[in-house]
């Protein structure tokens, strides 16, 4: 399945806790200000990739304790994002992902493909980077009106349940 990415990290610490590959996706229409990768922003930049190969590439590391989406906007390619995130679990990995739409943003869309991919994490980075509100201090999140959700937790009771690290 191809997808349109920025780039890939095979070896991040700082896109969620432990060691993960990081996916970066094309395309975003969020546009924030001071965001740190204005380059994922055209929907046209970046270069095809298949998830066959990235899920090569997590094989080829037996250290990842996961795999984080980032961006560009990964809701904007749902489908082999959610492909992605159910090889990961059976590999044992678990799955992260940023976006600039908050939780309930997605779920007030009612899209199949996003509500399966929301289905598949394990974290959720969620909420527009607001340079007014950036904190250095902060792990994970650039700003301190991002939340950190720990999605099984929000499946099981249906509350937002942040997590801090």
């Amino acid at each position: 399945m191809k997808m349109r990415i920025a780039g890939i990290v095979d070896d991040s610490i700082v896109d969620g806790d432990g060691l993960r590959l990081s996916v970066f996706t094309q395309g975003c229409p969020h546009h924030c200000v001071g965001c740190q990768n204005p380059d994922t922003h055209a929907a046209s930049g970046g270069r095809d990739e298949d998830t066959e190969n990235i899920l090569a590439r997590i094989d080829e590391n037996p250290l990842l304790t996961g795999i984080t989406f980032s961006g560009g906007e990964p809701f904007l390619q749902p489908a082999p994002l959610t492909r992605l995130a159910k090889e990961a679990h059976k590999r044992g990995l678990d799955v992260w992902s940023y976006t600039g739409y908050t939780l309930e943003e997605l779920l007030a869309k009612k899209n199949p493909a996003i509500d399966a991919l929301l289905r598949e994490l394990d974290v959720l980075v969620d909420g527009p980077y607001e340079e007014r509100l950036r904190d250095l201090t902060l792990n994970f999140r650039g700003s301190s009106n991002q939340r950190i959700i720990d999605m099984n937790a929000f499946r099981k009771t249906g509350k937002i349940r942040t997590l801090e690290f």
